[in-house]
């Protein structure tokens, strides 16, 4: 296959480039998702495509395969310039993609699925021996042993993953998208996966990895491209890459400009008061390793990691959103089985998401609604009366500045900040012991994220516990007492004063160590 395939050319380096994107914007309204950016993917390599939440990866995948319209920019493939309606139109020319969630029909047989839609026929009929056998050196090209009669829905997640990468590449595919392809296996099954694409690679497909796992980009991909907030950082070889330059140009390192936090220290004899919120050995198989930590009134705990770390992970099992698998949680001194969202509420816990659009903002509701969304639920069947709610709305968007100030419009029409506040508003008028906020300040302006940084600490000063998680290391550090550091799901070291410093948790998180001589 690589002999036959042309490229776009040479690029500086005098290498043959397959794909070339190359100034590449798409706008949503006034936002700009993507702004500039150039990719280039070569034949036989592995490219890794890393960046944090909002760095642009799907919006540039989608981009690449047709799902999105390019505003601005070119892709060349093969030598020619192209324009897909469609990632059908994406896949005839070469162009498939495996997301993270296998798409596949589990009550279907490995060879019905790996020929869906493109089964041989005779005498207008599907022949299912063509299928299987069609299937069987489909699967003995990528050295799966597999049998092509078992049904998906029998096989381990790892092994409908492998049959998706099998899909898309039995069409002689000449690029390759893998969008989170390892966020669901073990180590076992990483490494069986990558067996598959050094295969590919060697037969000259150009793959484009994308992962949150740090540890992986550097055992598979030739190259890494970097994106942060729409833009591009850099296209690097990986092997001339440390951990710590990756990381660095992932976080970045750029402080806001914003008015100075009142922090008071937290007082030393708070260690002699009672904790808040203790989780003791709380995780969850394939999603967080046990955690162990301690939040006491008054104080901010920060969660640092990047993307895939375990952060929101966690996050969710303290509230009940997801269910932990080990350990226990105790609230006020008291053992609370956190079997969902509303024992998390009754045990005075409030939990802000950070998909803000699915899991936080009832668009076509009012601003009044959604404030006393959370209130109502904490009150049961017992209804909230009209003149509190009144009031309590009204204290609370004159307090966090909500603009405009009319509680009947739809939230929807706000700004992402000015819901964000609405969205914090919703949980502070249930006067909750413990805060957690993941991701609060994501996707807003400066001005707004002062304001919800400087309500933080103001919280925090005024007795409330706060669990705080952000993507920006400076705005962690910033507002956190205490920092616990998480990496490929699972925690790695908790700092507190004075060892809360940028390079050492910068340093754990490139590499889970301290003063390892490859950060």
């Amino acid at each position: 296959m690589t002999a036959a395939m042309r490229s776009t050319g040479p690029d500086a380096t005098g290498e043959e480039v397959l794909v070339e994107m190359t100034g590449i914007t798409v706008a949503f309204g006034s936002v700009r998702a993507l702004d500039g950016v150039d990719l280039r993917l070569r034949a036989g390599e592995v490219h890794a495509l890393m960046g944090e939440n909002g760095a642009g990866k799907s919006t540039l995948i989608k981009a690449l395969t047709g799902v999105y319209p390019v505003d601005a920019g070119r892709i060349v493939l093969d030598g020619a310039a192209v324009e897909f309606s469609g990632p059908a139109q994406a896949q005839a020319a070469g162009i498939s993609t495996v997301y993270q969630e296998v798409d596949l029909c589990p009550n279907l047989t490995v060879a019905e699925n790996l020929l869906l839609g493109r089964e041989p026929r005779r005498w207008g009929r599907i022949d299912g021996r063509a299928v299987r056998k069609r299937a069987r050196e489909v699967l003995g090209r990528l050295n799966l042993d597999v049998d092509p009669s078992s049904p998906l829905g029998s096989h381990p997640i790892a092994v409908q993953q492998l049959v998706s990468i099998a899909r898309a590449v039995q069409v002689d595919a000449k690029v390759l998208v893998l969008d989170e392809p390892t966020s669901s296996l073990d180590a076992d099954e990483v490494a069986e996966l990558f067996r598959v694409v050094s295969g590919l690679r060697a037969d000259g497909v150009a793959i484009l990895f994308v992962t949150h796992f740090i540890d992986q980009v550097f055992a598979i991909s030739d190259r890494t491209t970097v994106l942060r907030n729409g833009r591009l950082v850099g296209e690097y070889r990986t092997a001339e890459l440390s951990h710590m330059q990756l990381v660095s140009a992932m976080v970045g390192r750029e402080l806001a400009a914003l008015d100075e936090l009142d922090r008071t220290p937290p007082d030393p004899a708070a260690d002699h008061v009672a904790p808040a919120l203790v989780a003791h050995g709380v995780g969850r198989r394939g999603a967080i390793e046990p955690v162990e930590l301690t939040v006491r009134p008054g104080e901010v705990v920060g969660l640092a990691g990047l993307l895939g770390s375990g952060r929101t992970e966690f996050a969710r099992l303290l509230f009940g959103a997801d269910r932990a698998d080990t350990g226990e949680i105790t609230v006020d001194g008291r053992i609370v089985p956190m079997r969902g969202p509303r024992d998390a509420i009754d045990a005075g816990l409030a939990f802000t998401s950070e998909d803000r659009a699915a899991e936080g903002v009832v668009g076509d509701l009012s601003v009044r609604e959604n404030i006393a969304l959370a209130m109502q639920a904490s009150r049961g069947l017992r209804r909230v009366p009209t003149r509190a709610r009144d009031e309590l709305v009204t204290h609370w968007m004159e307090l966090l500045d909500i603009r405009p100030r009319d509680p009947d419009v739809a939230l929807r029409t706000l700004s992402g900040g000015n819901q964000q506040k609405v969205l914090l508003a919703r949980w502070l008028v249930t006067q909750p012991r413990l805060l957690i906020l993941d991701e609060p300040t994501r996707g807003i302006d400066v001005g707004a994220k002062a304001q919800i940084q400087a309500l933080v600490a103001d919280l925090a000063r005024q007795g409330m516990a706060v669990v705080f998680i952000s993507a920006e290391l400076e705005e962690v550090l910033r507002l956190a007492d205490r920092v616990l550091v998480l990496r490929d799901r699972r925690p790695v070291a908790e700092l507190a004063g004075g060892e809360v410093d940028m390079d050492r948790v910068m340093e754990l998180i490139a590499t889970g160590h301290e003063g390892r001589s490859d950060a």
